[in-house]
């Protein structure tokens, strides 16, 4: 069975005019919902993170300032969101919520959380809408408590995995790929252990070639026992951000060969949505869609 961690608290009431679309929590699993796709027993409420878990990625001093709710104006500026006890709470919720998908995808083959993707958090701040690092905190508690051994992260947002680039740069254990935009956010990049960068305007066929012929290629080298896969919806043609020109089928196929490759070679698999900004809300809930309807195709 699919299993999907969402919680009301997902959806977050941001101030008017904020340009992160909180609503896409609420309306993906209505659409998944209303089309059949899945059904009420597919979703899961995740607990909330406990604090020995999460300090095995985050540092006490930042962790304490979020408690405390006293980051400095240049640090909630970074973050993007404005800062509140609820907020926080989400975040315990969302990273939770990867750790229990990890849990899942090791009796399924995959599970999947609405929300998360959370790259741009680094072990002691927050950046770019990422307060806490769901993948890192997943992969850590994995790596603790004996369930992976050695642990590949694909991140194919558009915008490259800083944060968790940055939280193993010294740890064997994890592989980090991320597979972005060259020229988008964030200007000063960290080291993943492989980084592709694209220019903008890549389209479907250039950057399917390129994921074709690493990703296969990264599995044989790395062997991981464990994989989680960040799907963010910005490298579409229609996202204000992303300055990539992949169509919806595009995407889709490329999630399509994510999964069909970790299935095809037997490796767990938790997917976080991660990003997606165009304009029609409708376009990107069809894109974070597809992810799910594949994962019931190809698994189920």
């Amino acid at each position: 069975m699919l299993k999907i961690a969402y919680a009301p608290i997902y959806k977050y009431e941001l101030p008017p005019g904020h340009r992160f679309p909180m609503e896409k929590y609420e309306l993906l699993p209505e659409q998944l919902l209303y089309e059949g796709t899945i059904r009420e027993d597919n979703f899961f409420r995740p607990e909330v993170l406990d604090e020995a878990t999460l300090l095995l990625t985050h540092t006490p001093e930042y962790w304490q300032k979020l408690q405390n709710q006293n980051l400095s104006v240049k640090e909630i500026r970074a973050i993007g969101f404005p800062m509140s006890p609820l907020l926080i709470q989400r975040g315990l919720h969302i990273a939770q919520g990867t750790i229990q998908c990890a849990l899942y995808a090791l009796r399924y083959g995959v599970a999947m959380n609405i929300a998360g993707g959370t790259h741009h958090s680094f072990a002691d701040r927050g950046e770019g809408f990422c307060i806490l690092n769901d993948i890192a905190i997943a992969s850590n508690y994995l790596l603790a408590h004996g369930f992976a051994k050695k642990i590949l992260i694909i991140d194919l947002d558009v915008h490259q995995g800083n944060g968790t680039a940055k939280i193993f740069e010294r740890e064997k254990r994890v592989f980090t790929f991320s597979m972005h935009g060259e020229k988008n956010y964030p200007l000063r990049k960290e080291k993943s252990d492989l980084d592709i960068g694209l220019p903008d305007k890549t389209d479907d066929r250039s950057y399917l070639s390129i994921l074709g012929e690493n990703l296969p290629a990264l599995l044989d080298q790395v062997a991981p026992d464990f994989i989680f896969y960040l799907s963010g919806v910005d490298v579409l043609e229609t996202d204000k951000l992303g300055r990539l020109n992949l169509s919806m089928a595009g995407c889709r196929e490329r999630d399509r060969l994510v999964m069909q490759l970790c299935h095809q070679n037997h490796i767990p698999l938790a997917i976080s949505m991660g990003g997606g900004y165009s304009e029609r809300l409708s376009h990107i809930i069809e894109a974070h869609a597809n992810t799910f309807r594949l994962a019931q195709e190809i698994y189920f």
